[in-house]
Parts: C-alpha cells; sequence; structure tokens
C-alpha cells in the first residue's frame, strides 16, 4: 500500500476548497445574504466582520483538504474514482452539516430554514468538491506543491 501523497492531498483539497468556498458565496453571500442579516441582528450581533469572512473561506479550504486525505485513506478499501470520492464527501457532509445541524437544532439560534437550506446544499457541494479534489489526487505522483 503506497503512502499517502500530500502534496496531492493540499493540490486536491485547495481545489475541492475552491469549490466549496464558491457554493458557499453563492448560496450564503448571494441567495441567502438578507435572511443571514436578519437572523444575526435578531441575536443582536454585529454583522459578520471581514476578518470572519476571511476565516470562513480558511475553513473551507481546510475542509476540502480534509476531504481529499479522507478519500486518500479510503482509496485502498473502495478503490479510485468517483465514488469512493462521493463516500468521502459524504462522510464528510454528515460530520460538518448533518450532526451540527441537529445538535444545534436543539437550540434555535438560527432559523431552521436556514440550517435546512445549508445542509441540503451541503449535500451537493461537498461531494462534488471531494470529487473535484479526488481528481487531482494520485499516489506515487508528485504535484506542483511536493516541490515547496
Amino acid at each position: 500500500m503506497d503512502r499517502i501523497n500530500i502534496g496531492r492531498v493540499v493540490a486536491g483539497g485547495l481545489l475541492a476548497g475552491l469549490v466549496l468556498n464558491v457554493f458557499e458565496y453563492v448560496l450564503n453571500g448571494v441567495i441567502l445574504s438578507d435572511e443571514w442579516e436578519t437572523a444575526i441582528a435578531n441575536l443582536g450581533l454585529a454583522p459578520t466582520s471581514g476578518s470572519a469572512m476571511a476565516m470562513f473561506i480558511v475553513l473551507f479550504f481546510l475542509l476540502g483538504i480534509i476531504a481529499v486525505w479522507l478519500y486518500a485513506a479510503m482509496r485502498p478499501r473502495f478503490g479510485p474514482g468517483p465514488r469512493t470520492a462521493v463516500f468521502a464527501g459524504l462522510l464528510v457532509w454528515v460530520l460538518v452539516y448533518v450532526y451540527p445541524t441537529m445538535y444545534n437544532g436543539l437550540w434555535p439560534i438560527f432559523p431552521h430554514s436556514l440550517m435546512m437550506t445549508a445542509t441540503v446544499v451541503g449535500f451537493f457541494e461537498v461531494p462534488i468538491g471531494t470529487m473535484a479534489g479526488a481528481w487531482l489526487y494520485r499516489e506515487g505522483e508528485p504535484a506542483a506543491t511536493d516541490s515547496i
């Protein structure tokens, strides 16, 4: 069994993170922007700052790297390809979207409609991002980031 190619995990993870960030921007920054502003104002909080937005972006790139690392770890058991990438993406979706949404639903801080919309979009977003990142992942082949 080959070792996980960390350079390819990072390269693929950054691509996956880009996909996740695009989905998140369109969903939360465009489509649901007004609803999020209202929900945050209803909590008596200040609007989301630029530094918080930057942190969200970094976190989604990190999530992409984690998803591709999981894909790389699953490859020996499930085989390379989109099927394994979808499995890895769905596992990440359950851990990052479903579980926290159910847990936080016990204390309705944000409207359930916002949380459910994010969870449903995540069902597509995370596997698609993971497949994009998995497309770049190869074992035993250096990525551009391997020489850094």
